[in-house]
């Protein structure tokens, strides 16, 4: 679209063909031109307001007259420039342009103002300039049309500028994110955390929270979890144990504590996702550490929640220490090792309810399923092997342990 317009202004250019006594009237009046035009650009265009006597207001200054200017050069026929790149510079300077503002934090829309309003003064101001030189009424409509083509083509190549300039930072900010993740798994230091930070445009939070999803869902969780969410979805398989069929991706969730936990799952809601708990943000591995750990015991919900990993506490201090968890199954119940397996599983299912329950019978029975009589003589068996034990606290605390573990570690 770009190399049409620039054809069509050349072909323009061409055919308008301006005299050089109208030209030398039109440059002799370019200063007084760009100033009045840029008057108009800054008293009429909020983000321009009050920019005449600093730095913003000189880069206007200098856009307006190179814009002009250039202008004049094309309206000559195309005698003074390669007709094969009818802008040159002033083509690159509103490319330029439209870099510079996408750095500065802004949108396309105040520039795109200002080309409107620069538009129409400067036509006014050339048409008024080149009627005193004596151009004629059937001249000025050509004379109108190459004006505002060859605006058109400015505004373009600000846009493009502008587009670049987002589409270039934006990624150079990703891969300075996606670092920044890496270090936080890897336990950096706070300054080194904190100067990683600066350089990718983040922010530090209070708090970050690790979830845990496939790679082929994070970037459609991540649409919903706002901007400064960080994601890491390299090594780490180096990190956990994963299952290298399945990559796995991380996000770090900002100040996903409290209520905004309550939002984070609900988000998540329909996602293989695994959400650890909110740490300090220089803390976040501790949370990554969690969610990792989490996600090896528990599957996600048939109803499509997410695994909280607030809801697997237990389940976690119990395989903290694997080989720790066997020897004390292996030690607590060793009075029932001589029995077959299935009388085994039996009297240790029992066992566990009577201790949970406090010995109320019925209340085992309900939970088992089974008569109160069978209860009954299924702890009659128990109390044979384990006699007087079972009225140690110590005791008691490890068999409630051994037998909570809803398998032996292996």
């Amino acid at each position: 679209m770009a190399k049409d317009t620039a054809s069509a202004t050349a072909l323009g250019a061409a055919d308008l063909q301006l005299d050089d006594a109208v030209l030398r009237a039109l440059r002799e009046r370019l200063a007084a031109i760009a100033t009045t035009t840029v008057a108009a650009v800054v008293d009429e265009v909020p983000e321009y307001r009050g920019a005449l006597g600093g730095t913003a207001g000189a880069t206007i200054q200098r856009a307006v007259q190179m814009a002009i200017a250039g202008f004049l050069k094309l309206a000559g026929g195309g005698r003074d420039v390669d007709p094969s790149t009818p802008l040159g510079p002033t083509r690159e300077g509103a490319y330029a342009l439209g870099r510079g503002e996408a750095r500065g934090g802004r949108s396309m829309d105040s520039l795109l103002a200002a080309y409107r309003v620069g538009a129409r003064v400067s036509w006014r101001e050339l048409a008024r300039a080149a009627a005193d030189a004596g151009l004629p009424a059937t001249t000025m409509a050509k004379f109108a049309e190459l004006l505002f083509a060859y605006i058109d083509e400015l505004s373009a190549a600000s846009v493009a500028g502008h587009t670049d300039e987002l589409t270039t930072s934006g990624r150079v900010r990703e891969r300075y994110r996606e670092r920044l993740g890496q270090q936080l798994l890897a336990g950096a230091g706070t300054d080194v955390l904190t100067a990683a930070a600066a350089r990718a445009e983040w922010s530090p939070p209070a708090s970050l929270t690790a979830v845990l999803l496939p790679a082929a869902e994070a970037r459609r969780a991540l649409a919903s979890l706002g901007a400064d969410t960080l994601m890491v979805g390299e090594d780490l398989e180096g990190i956990a144990d994963a299952d290298p069929d399945h990559p796995l991706t991380l996000l770090l969730v900002p100040d996903a504590d409290g209520p905004g936990r309550v939002h984070l799952l609900r988000v998540l809601t329909g996602r293989h996702a695994v959400v650890g708990p909110a740490r300090p943000w220089a803390l976040a591995r501790s949370s990554y550490d969690r969610a990792a750990r989490t996600a090896t015991l528990a599957r996600p919900s048939r109803t499509g929640a997410p695994v909280d990993s607030e809801r697997h506490l237990a389940d976690l201090v119990l395989t903290a220490d694997a080989e720790a968890l066997a020897d004390l199954r292996d030690r607590v119940l060793a009075p029932l090792a001589d029995l077959p397996p299935a009388t085994q599983d039996r009297l240790a299912e029992t066992l566990l309810a009577w201790l949970l329950h406090q010995g109320r019978r019925d209340a085992v029975a309900a939970e088992l399923h089974v008569h109160a009589q069978t209860v009954r003589y299924r702890m009659g068996q128990v109390r044979e092997l384990y006699g007087d034990r079972l009225a140690d606290p110590a005791v008691v605390r490890e068999l409630v342990i051994a037998l909570s573990a809803t398998s032996p570690p292996g």
